[in-house]
């Protein structure tokens, strides 16, 4: 530990800094004009967090401490500290030129992490805990179709180089058909078969396997996103993974988004100004968090497909001169405004329960309503079953089923 005088520090304005790591967090102080005081370094233990903020309460009034890695290695700490009362802000790395000016260590970091405090340059809050088991299950799920992924790259690959016997045999399968037929497979033959047919057999199970786990993660993955946020999920086009990751991204404390443009400069959907002496121009923005982009792209390629008034912006948009790609640009700016909306308000999701009881009450089918309305009858089964938001369906079904 280092420290710069020993003046009584009574009534003194300081503000913390963290830089935190996997074992440790190091703990920076400076004043209210920037001057350094001292720095220390503790485990990440509740021991070493009530130790460290013992440290910077003993060097004045702490107003506000910066700390990197407020949804990682800082999580602890952070919590830590929100539970003592104090005001803890997120702070992000230092740039590459300014690690080139000044170095790189643990307390020229916690050092700079006080300073972005002290100077308002850090001033968002950190995400708050609700959101963890969101983005536990998201992960999970995720990664089982990565996994699946490879697996059927492995399958392909094999085939490829298999003998002709085999490969002449699967040739014409594709995906869930060819999966399902080497799952069942009995391996037999010289040692040549004998191994390429019980490794594709291996590599079909788990497939299936993690299809399985795939599917039973997204359902609880969209209980747990319905629950934390109806009025998200029930948007059209949201989907359990694509609502799960804004909200991972926003956090569930909505005070961290303080407007709507920011929520979209957060998700990269904000145009960047670009201008430049006579020229006055914006550029695509290629910053913000691009995982919330590919989730805004998503919606808004289920809207293009199956939306209607999406479809005639599109054409309005086409006839006006636009490429498919601006269209696509202005659309993610639109639905990062919608769901701002979503994520910072209470929004009312109508109720559909009654509509399939009532349904079943007069004996209709699906069928006959689907006909009546002019859509399949899958999609009268999705909304009944609340999978998929079509308010004005909604409420012309429930009319219809009234005088039926």
């Amino acid at each position: 530990m280092t420290a710069a005088g020993t003046a009584d520090t009574a009534g003194q304005w300081v503000f913390g800094g963290v830089d935190s790591h996997a074992d440790t967090i190091h703990v920076a102080v400076v004043t209210d004009n920037g001057g350094h005081l001292a720095d220390a370094e503790f485990p990440t233990t509740p021991a070493g967090y009530t130790a460290a903020l013992a440290f910077l309460g003993a060097h004045g009034d702490v107003i506000a401490i910066g700390v990197e890695g407020t949804a990682s290695y800082g999580t602890g700490f952070t919590c830590a500290a929100r539970t003592d009362g104090l005001s803890v802000v997120e702070v992000n790395r230092p740039d590459r030129a300014e690690r080139r000016r000044s170095g790189k260590s643990d307390p020229i970091d916690a050092y700079a992490a006080a300073r972005a405090a002290l100077s308002g340059r850090a001033s968002s809050a950190p995400k708050d805990e609700t959101v963890t088991g969101i983005r536990a299950l998201h992960n999970a799920a995720r990664s089982t179709v990565k996994a699946r992924t490879a697996a059927m790259n492995q399958i392909g690959h094999i085939l490829i180089g298999a003998p002709d016997t085999i490969r002449a045999r699967y040739r014409a399968l594709r995906g869930k058909p060819l999966v399902d037929a080497l799952a069942r497979l009995r391996p037999a033959g010289d040692a040549v078969h004998a191994g390429v047919l019980t490794a594709l057999k291996s590599l079909a199970r788990r497939v299936q396997a993690l299809a399985t786990e795939h599917d039973k993660l997204t359902a609880a993955l969209d209980d747990m996103v319905t629950g934390h946020n109806p009025g998200l999920r029930a948007a059209y086009g949201v989907g359990p993974d694509t609502a799960a990751q804004l909200l991972i991204t926003a956090g569930g404390n909505p005070d961290r988004l303080r407007t709507e443009a920011s929520f979209a400069a957060l998700c990269g959907a904000a145009p960047v100004p670009a201008s430049s002496g006579k020229t006055n121009r914006h550029r695509l923005s290629r910053g913000g968090d691009r995982a919330a982009n590919a989730a805004l792209y998503r919606i808004a390629l289920v809207r293009m497909a199956s939306d209607s008034r999406t479809r005639d912006y599109v054409a309005r948009q086409t006839a006006a001169g636009r490429t498919k790609k601006e269209i696509i640009r202005l659309l993610k700016r639109a639905i990062a405004r919608e769901v701002f909306r979503c994520l910072t308000t209470t929004v009312t999701v109508p109720e559909i329960a009654d509509l399939r009881p009532a349904r079943q009450a007069k004996n209709i089918t699906l069928t006959a309503v689907a006909n009546h309305f002019g859509v399949w009858p899958a999609v009268i089964s999705c909304i009944e079953r609340g999978t998929r938001r079509d308010d004005d369906l909604a409420n012309a079904y429930r009319d219809w089923l009234t005088t039926a």
